[in-house]
């Protein structure tokens, strides 16, 4: 069902972005291809036989908003450089210049890396020795919102892999401890020690079953804020529920009962990542969060037993006819 919901909004992500940039290239949103007028100053004076010649950008708002059918205006004026070569002349605002929509998109699309805005330069009409007029020509932008879409994609493609070579070294060390557990017999004293506080809440588990300590791994790592440790420990504690499911492609009541702990578990030490974030100002939230995901935890709790008791879900339930 997640697959299906994930292909769903993907499409309509799709969708959306593709009838966006229609409209944009209908209505001719970024003037392809238009000179935009601008005022040139320069502080130093002209030379025109130098590369690079400081400059003071200004558009008029009344003019912009003309050109452009936008009600933003334009700052009073922009520091940028004039490049001069054989090829032409280069106009580029300064790095970051707060510019209004459609040139901000303009700046993002067209200059990822360096993050100035520019654009070709045509001939100067000059006013006076420090003042000319000219006319901008951005580079053209077309279907914005679908390259948008296409770098989102690849950057998650990139952070989903990070993660997954991140995570080998916790699974592999994990695994190899349960292992050992599991075979000096430590898994199965922990089953019996546990089991009497678990039991009410998973009372599908059979007596002295793994998945009882797999299930308090996983939730004992939650508590200590550590979140790598308890990927592996929910996955294992999810296989075991999974040997007891005589419906496989059904969740039973004690997989529910388990996502739902493990979502909202009680943070005893705050996790590693906002530790790292906030330092020791951490400390300042500590009863805050011990307090709000212990609310949460039950509230967790209380949800999974009511609707597992609804007829609508007991229907559904793998296990409705050991009841």
């Amino acid at each position: 069902m997640l697959n299906y919901i994930w292909a769903g909004l993907i499409i309509f992500s799709l969708v959306f972005a593709m009838v966006h940039d229609l409209r944009d290239l209908s209505r001719d949103t970024y003037r392809n291809g238009e000179p935009l007028p601008v005022t040139l100053r320069f502080p130093e004076g002209y030379d025109p036989s130098a590369r690079r010649v400081p400059v003071s950008v200004a558009i008029d708002p009344e003019t912009y908003g003309a050109f452009y059918g936008v009600e933003t205006r334009p700052a009073a004026s922009y520091d940028g450089v004039l490049l001069q070569t054989r090829d032409g002349r280069q106009l580029r605002f300064a790095r970051d210049a707060s510019v209004p929509e459609p040139l901000a998109t303009v700046r993002e699309v067209t200059s990822r890396r360096d993050h100035d805005l520019r654009g070709a330069v045509g001939a100067l009409s000059f006013r006076s020795d420090s003042l000319a007029a000219a006319a901008v020509t951005f580079p053209p932008v077309r279907f914005v919102k679908m390259n948008a879409i296409a770098a989102a994609a690849l950057d998650f493609a990139d952070t989903a892999v990070t993660l997954a070579l991140g995570l080998i070294g916790t699974l592999a060390l994990w695994m190899g401890l349960l292992r050992i557990a599991e075979k000096s017999g430590m898994l199965f004293s922990l089953v019996r020690v546990t089991q009497p506080l678990l039991r009410p809440l998973f009372p599908g588990i059979p007596k002295n079953h793994p998945a009882f300590a797999m299930i308090v791994l996983n939730l004992t790592a939650n508590m200590l804020g550590l979140g790598n440790a308890a990927t592996p420990l929910g996955i294992k504690a999810m296989e075991e529920l999974q040997t007891l499911n005589p419906k496989k492609d059904t969740a039973t009541n004690e997989m529910v009962m388990l996502l739902a702990m493990n979502t909202a578990s009680v943070q005893i030490v705050p996790p590693v990542l906002l530790v790292a974030i906030m330092g020791l100002q951490i400390n300042q939230l500590f009863f805050s969060i011990l307090i709000v995901t212990f609310f949460s935890l039950l509230v967790a709790i209380g949800t999974t037993k009511a609707l597992g008791r609804m007829k609508r879900f007991r229907e559904t339930d793998p296990n409705r006819d050991e009841a």
